[in-house]
């Protein structure tokens, strides 16, 4: 297919709108299949361990689980990153929800540790390993391939509208984690009802790649390529050669987008749960509340940057994240009957996840764009998002405030790099959120 879809007219046309839909829905599906595990993480660690380990030994391998498809993003993210800045980025990017959805798949029909034994556990750490690499090539792959669509003057909302729709593929979880503790009780969870979602998400991933057949290259690649331009050596070689520069501040900005979700989407809702012993069923209600407003506040932060600038956007939002966790945790704390109003607020203070995109897509050129994010990025990621769930929970004992005083560190991170990075310098204006470039 040709790249006709892309609207030089500086608006969005009807063909902008059906490329970051197909795109933002594929995500969100591919989310599914890698978060649905987290909000099972209670019912996996009684079903995958043995049963005379102590309660919280097996919640923490479950989690340890988790956290091992976030170590195996690098692995599959810089070997598609490669091939997305040489092949095209719409042959990585359907690919990536298919090496998805089996591993999902397969989650929902294997044999527990009642069944099998140690092989339970082993065989769940394998496919949540290839699940991390799928991850790992599909979000640097639906950044670039939605920023290299945007009209001008728009990256940043499409931006922010494809994160929306990557972090309703949370809320799909929850929503369906709701669904099942409300139709089903523990028992029966444990008995049948948990293989449910993970079987749900082998058919999200068959929606997914149909959809993605009906998206176009980019008009970016497709101009390299016509230019004969994709460079020489392998892409990852020329991002560590001539674009080290860039390489920290995209880190750092990871690492303050992986506490946001990692905090607002992963931990609460197992504190709320462990540590004040609120329900699954009200858990998940509240958590599906605060990713509906994390999804409002990406689109916001996406039309922020068009107004002001990525830098000047993170740097907002930096100062914003604390601010909106310190009320969801005082009223957790208090048991306050405003919880709902305070997850909002946190889930709508958390968005540097929509502003951080525009600052990354800026920071590489073209033909290295892809492997130069998903370097940063899957490294950051995979580093951060393993051992904060872990380091959070194991410390929640001591204070209830642990995640206020990180998410305040992590604001503070962000704001000195935006400063720093980019409002001290004089490539300030040319991440500001216009069109992707070469």
């Amino acid at each position: 297919m040709k790249a006709n879809n892309y609207s030089r007219s500086g608006r969005f046309a009807l063909a902008d709108y059906k490329t970051l839909g197909l795109a933002a829905l594929g995500g969100a599906l591919e989310i599914y299949d890698f978060i649905i595990f987290m909000f099972f993480a209670l019912t996996l660690s009684d079903l995958f361990f043995p049963p005379q380990m102590p309660d919280w030994l097996r919640l923490l391998q479950s989690f340890g689980i988790f956290v091992t498809g976030y170590l195996a993003r690098p692995l599959g993210g810089i070997l598609m990153a490669h091939f997305a800045d040489r092949l095209g980025r719409k042959r990585v990017f359907s690919l990536s929800i298919l090496m998805m959805a089996l591993p999902c798949l397969l989650i929902g029909v294997m044999p527990t540790y009642a069944q099998i034994g140690y092989w339970a556990p082993l065989l769940l750490l394998l496919l949540r390993v290839l699940q991390g690499a799928a991850v790992g090539g599909e979000v640097p792959s639906a950044w670039v391939f939605v920023a290299e669509h945007a009209p001008p003057g728009h990256r940043g909302y499409a931006l922010g509208v494809l994160q929306a729709g990557l972090t309703f593929g949370y809320l799909l979880g929850a929503l369906t984690a709701t669904a099942l503790a409300r139709i089903y009780s523990p028992g029966e969870i444990l008995d049948f009802a948990w293989r449910f979602p993970f079987l749900l998400g082998g058919v999200f991933g068959v929606i997914g790649v149909w959809l993605r057949r009906w998206l176009s290259e980019t008009p970016v690649f497709m101009a390299l390529q016509a230019r004969r331009e994709e460079g020489e050596g392998v892409p990852l070689q020329t991002v560590l050669r001539s674009h080290r520069r860039a390489i920290l501040p995209a880190m750092l900005l990871t690492c303050v987008l992986t506490s946001a979700v990692v905090v607002l989407v992963v931990v609460t809702p197992t504190v709320m749960q462990k540590v004040f012993g609120m329900s699954a069923s009200h858990t998940f209600a509240l958590s599906s509340l605060g990713i509906v407003f994390l999804n409002i506040g990406c689109v916001l932060a996406g039309r922020l940057v068009d107004r002001i600038g990525a830098w000047r956007a993170v740097l907002f939002y930096s100062a914003l994240l604390p601010l909106g966790m310190a009320l969801l945790y005082s009223c957790l704390i208090q048991g306050g009957e405003w919880l709902g109003l305070a997850y909002a607020l946190a889930g709508l203070s958390c968005g540097v996840v929509g502003a951080v995109p525009s600052v990354m897509v800026a920071l590489f050129p073209a033909h290295i764009r892809v492997s130069g994010i998903s370097f940063t990025y899957n490294i950051a990621y995979a580093l951060w998002a393993s051992t904060t769930p872990l380091l959070l929970i194991g410390l929640m004992p001591w204070s209830p405030w642990v995640c206020v005083g990180y998410c305040l560190l992590m604001g503070a991170a962000g704001a000195l790099t935006a400063l720093y990075f980019g409002l001290r310098t004089s490539t300030s204006s040319a991440l500001s959120g216009t069109r992707a470039s070469s």
